[in-house]
């Protein structure tokens, strides 16, 4: 059932039975007519169009952005410089199922990468864990990402050698903390008195660029390939998806690309005004030409959820996050900071400045109408919990007048409500989809290329250096064209 009217331009919208409702944002009809107007001279129905049809929407790059086959469960061709790239995408189906099929005796699985090779499976496997009565393997899934030896040592503490596999996920099986951290596990493997064949059978690899993981030892038929034009935090949807199988069955897995699919589609053939990505979109639009904001909080009102707003800030700020548009010129809009976590937690740590800051932050609230659990105190906890969302909208929305300055709620503080009927494999697909056709629209609007990230690599050329400054143990460290007077500071002080 659709939620209620609340203002002269209805502000509920619904696709895949995903409920937008975009009361508070505080937007007239007027207003929404002239959003969606500025849509149109934006092209943005023409860079839908362009997105889905696989053309180089990705100029820096000169490739397409189309992650979108990944999800493809039709099997529609999808054609790429005249190719249809779906006879592949299916073949890495079926080698996921026949993996889900022959996995016996499995006690542990390392999943190493880092960035979009980490982030949007460890969120499925942390949010479907919560969904009640969820086939599970009872398999134990470790995530390793940081170079830091900490969470190295705890997963190895835990695993099993003799019953382990080892999943390494990178596109470009260079990236450094994850070929290193495979080395060490792969060590620990050894040192643990497997042989060769046994870590050779364990030892699996996702990847774009199937040479390199062949020279680093993983054996062709456990090499499972995905493609350019497939981003790293766009990825999840290939084989980087391959622990959701794992875990949870093949089955569970179509079901998270069904979601996103239904999503989609919706994306693809909804008319702007109805089309919850572009409304998302024009909406945070708004909140930066009416106030100028600076950054965004997502509130999932569900504990499962917990991972979302970090999978969201890679989404967001490595998409969109420049400072050029699409031909070299000065941007004047680009992605806010995005933060959050679960609520109602969030609201003993940073509500205090949502609600009496001197910025305005807009939110997304995100909520499911049914409980996470078969506890007796499940629908007794859920309604507090779904209380304290709509409490929380509302007093940002319309704030409270008070007598001391210190007891004042500013009030007109933006927000979008996002209603998740129940949360399982489907409409989580359908959740990240959401938001990441919300970012495609955003980077339409602002006229970016939402599908290359150059800034994250300039830090990386600098760390070498300055790893074999500290590698040397030399307290003599001087500036130099890669380390600069304080750098070189900070080595002698480390080296000391």
């Amino acid at each position: 059932m659709p939620l209620p009217s609340q203002s002269a331009s209805n502000p509920t919208h619904s696709a895949v039975d995903v409920v937008l409702d975009t009361a508070y944002q505080g937007i007239d009809a007027k207003t929404w007519t002239n959003l969606f107007a500025h849509a149109r001279q934006s092209k943005v129905e023409q860079f839908i169009a362009d997105l889905f049809a696989g053309r180089h929407i990705n100029v820096s790059e000169d490739r397409p952005a189309l992650h979108s086959a990944l999800r493809n469960l039709s099997k529609t061709p999808v054609v790429i410089d005249g190719t249809d790239v779906m006879p592949a995408i299916a073949d890495v189906w079926r080698r996921i199922e026949a993996l889900c099929n022959t996995w016996a005796g499995v006690t542990d699985i390392i999943h190493i990468g880092i960035g979009g090779s980490d982030f949007g499976p460890r969120l499925a496997i942390e949010a479907l864990a919560h969904v009640p009565g969820i086939e599970s393997r009872g398999m134990r899934m470790h995530f390793l990402a940081n170079i830091d030896t900490a969470e190295l040592a705890r997963i190895l503490a835990r695993a099993q050698p003799h019953s382990t596999r080892v999943i390494i996920v990178s596109k470009s099986f260079t990236t450094l903390e994850t070929t290193m951290n495979a080395k060490a596990v792969l060590a620990w493997l050894s040192q643990s008195d497997c042989s060769k064949s046994q870590i050779a059978r364990a030892l699996y690899a996702v990847t774009a660029n199937i040479p390199a993981a062949k020279e680093f030892g993983v054996e062709e038929n456990n090499i499972f390939p995905f493609w350019d034009w497939v981003g790293g935090r766009y990825s999840v949807w290939s084989a980087v998806g391959l622990p959701i199988a794992l875990q949870y069955g093949f089955k569970t897995f179509q079901q998270f690309l069904a979601g996103a699919e239904a999503m989609d589609l919706h994306f693809r053939n909804a008319p702007l005004e109805d089309n919850l990505p572009v409304i998302m979109a024009l909406a945070l639009l708004h909140q930066q030409e009416t106030h100028h904001i600076k950054s965004y909080a997502a509130i999932p009102y569900a504990d499962a959820l917990d991972w979302f707003p970090k999978w969201l800030q890679q989404l967001d700020m490595e998409s969109n996050g420049k400072s050029v548009d699409r031909d070299g010129k000065p941007v004047k809009y680009s992605s806010p900071v995005v933060f959050g976590s679960a609520g109602s937690n969030a609201q003993h740590s940073y509500f205090q400045l949502l609600h009496q800051g001197t910025d305005i932050i807009p939110i997304d609230f995100i909520a499911v109408r049914q409980p996470m659990s078969n506890r007796p105190e499940a629908v007794a906890h859920h309604r507090i919990l779904l209380s304290n969302c709509l409490a929380q909208a509302q007093a940002l929305a319309n704030g409270k007048a008070a007598s001391k300055p210190n007891d004042v709620y500013p009030g007109k503080r933006p927000s979008n409500l996002v209603l998740l009927p129940k949360l399982n494999a489907y409409y989580l697909g359908a959740l990240l989809a959401l938001y990441e056709n919300r970012a495609a629209t955003l980077g339409a609007l602002w006229n970016i290329n939402s599908f290359d990230q150059p800034g994250v690599e300039y830090g990386k050329v600098l760390a070498k250096p300055i790893e074999k400054a500290l590698a040397s143990g030399a307290h003599d460290i001087t500036a130099s064209d890669s380390i600069d007077a304080i750098t070189a500071a900070r080595i002698n002080f480390l080296n000391s």
